[in-house]
């Protein structure tokens, strides 16, 4: 009788191992493929935590959460980028066109003579008075010379198009936040064509104009742009950096049906980022995109001002980091001479 029970605790031990086996392997696979990654960026997987729930509301428009995660090594992240939407003293843009609110201008001249004068933010006293007509897909806070001149009202959609005015001195140094928005917090992710998670994309597009009227910058492939966020990655591998280069064009832009094991990559934002001293020269110069691939020609926030943005003699293009569909956080600098 003592031998019969010897012999089933050790059959129970071998079916306990065996069944705790596949867990152990499958935990290996997961940090195998942490390891594997040899980038300076951190790690996070999987969606994140809701921390606040829509910052703005629009009819027809997505939902605008907030969300934060912790990566591998430790670090807390919000998502998708921490921003100043919340911020008081942070101002915002005009409208150039924002249908959430009714301001659906057709025209240039519309929307400037319902532009209040009290909002034009000064850097120099015995500046002159810039124009900046911008449209971004989705959000976008602006600061020339380190000072904060406009933020995006609407961060998601619909899609909106805005006006900066700021008065200064030329030179001076245009420096931007731009966020592609996400509906899968963490993981850049949003339900769309058929897709649960199917990947966002960005792009930005911006005109500035003198007191005259006439163009003085346009964004172009001669802005600086750096990627700060990555997401969705299923494949760590598929990310390469070279110096200050971070390249995500290799990887796999298919999304798919569950994003519970996606990956994500996050830097953190250099201090002064958008002070017009700031050295962005190890940056990468931004790449420019056609309205065709940012899919804007059924969007009036910027078809209704395509004489602005689309102009005969100085047509503005698109602009973003490397990858327009992956890269969700990018700062973009110029310096208008």
């Amino acid at each position: 009788m003592k031998n019969i029970l010897n012999f089933l605790i050790i059959i129970l031990l071998i079916v306990s191992c065996a069944e705790k086996k596949p867990k152990s392997k499958e935990l290996t696979k997961n940090n195998s493929k942490a390891i594997k990654y040899n980038g300076t960026a951190s790690i996070t997987q999987g969606i994140a935590a809701t921390i606040t729930e829509n910052i703005y509301s629009c009819e027809r428009g997505r939902k605008t959460d907030v969300g934060e995660i912790a990566s591998t090594d430790g670090k807390k992240w919000i998502v998708p980028a921490e921003t100043n939407y919340k911020n008081d003293n942070f101002p915002f843009a005009s409208d150039l066109n924002n249908s959430c609110e009714g301001k659906n201008y057709a025209t240039q001249q519309e929307a400037l003579s319902n532009f209040d004068d009290s909002r034009i933010i000064e850097i120099d006293q015995d500046g002159e008075i810039f124009t900046a007509y911008i449209f971004a897909d989705n959000y976008f806070e602006m600061y020339v010379n380190g000072v904060a001149v406009g933020k995006d009202k609407v961060p998601f959609t619909q899609f909106n198009s805005s006006i900066v005015k700021f008065k200064a001195q030329k030179p001076f140094t245009i420096a931007m936040k731009l966020v592609d928005w996400e509906e899968h917090l963490g993981i850049g992710c949003e339900a769309n064509r058929g897709k649960s998670f199917h990947n966002g994309d960005g792009g930005m597009v911006a005109v500035i104009k003198d007191e005259q009227n006439n163009i003085i910058a346009t964004t172009n492939e001669d802005w600086k742009a750096q990627t700060f966020y990555i997401a969705p990655i299923k494949d760590l591998k598929c990310v390469s950096e070279e110096g200050s280069y971070r390249y995500s064009n290799n990887c796999d832009t298919d999304g798919g049906q569950n994003g519970a094991s996606f990956y994500a990559l996050h830097w953190e934002l250099p201090n002064d980022w958008m002070k017009e001293n700031f050295n962005d020269s190890n940056w990468p110069k931004a790449t420019t995109y056609t309205n065709k691939t940012i899919g804007v020609d059924n969007k009036p926030a910027y078809t209704n001002f395509t004489s602005i943005f689309d102009a005969a003699d100085e047509n503005a293009k698109f602009i973003w980091s490397t990858n327009v569909v992956l890269d969700n956080e990018v700062l973009v600098r110029y310096t208008v001479k």
